[in-house]
């Protein structure tokens, strides 16, 4: 029975949280606007705060849920940390939407958050401080998930969570190769911020 937890963590990851949320909210399918990226960033750009909040929020639980389930019902690390490697590959190609997913930075982040609340706040405190010091929400990401690695050697429980950190990493990198590429070439957009936003429109930017 607890091997078909990884299933169930892969199917609730699978729930794309921002294509539900822009039904819900009247907006166009998240994967056809902008950066046709099914994602709270997505979201937010169509300047909707609340429905971006949604999805953030959305994102995060289908992370963390599938993990306390697991944990609730086994104490075979394996099936945790499976549990936890399914649900952000569900976020990431998600068989309910036709395999095109997000970049799952939040999913991630509720795994994580769910193994152990400690790595959530590091990889947390790793991603406001860098997106304050450069302004790159895709580089933010991806300090955090290169840190990764070394928070679960840190806070979790052996080298099995090590090795999920390495593979969820991984994955990571892969689907942001191209914000890497526009961060190579300095074409990645920045964060605005409002009063950024403001002083643009009062300079006539």
């Amino acid at each position: 029975m607890e091997w078909l937890l990884p299933v169930v963590a892969y199917c609730l990851g699978s729930i794309s949280s921002a294509v539900l949320v822009a039904r819900l909210f009247g907006m166009p399918d998240p994967r056809t606007v902008g950066s046709g990226n099914p994602g709270a960033t997505n979201i937010l750009r169509a300047g909707n705060k609340l429905a971006a909040a949604a999805t953030l929020a959305g994102d995060v639980l289908k992370g963390a849920l599938p993990v306390l389930l697991a944990r609730s019902l086994t104490g075979h690390s394996l099936i945790v940390a499976l549990a936890a490697a399914m649900a952000f590959i569900g976020h990431l190609y998600p068989v309910f939407f036709g395999f095109r997913g997000g970049k799952g930075v939040a999913t991630a982040f509720g795994a994580y958050t769910a193994l152990n609340p400690w790595v959530g706040l590091a990889l947390a405190l790793t991603w406001l401080a860098t997106a304050a010091l450069t302004r790159y929400s895709s580089l933010a990401a991806l300090v955090a998930a290169a840190l990764s690695p070394l928070f679960a050697w840190w806070l979790l429980p052996g080298p099995l969570f090590v090795a999920l950190s390495v593979v969820l990493a991984a994955l990571l990198f892969w689907r942001h190769r191209n914000n890497i590429e526009r961060l190579l070439l300095g074409k990645e957009g920045k964060i605005q911020f409002s009063g950024t936003r403001k002083r643009r429109m009062e300079r006539g930017e």
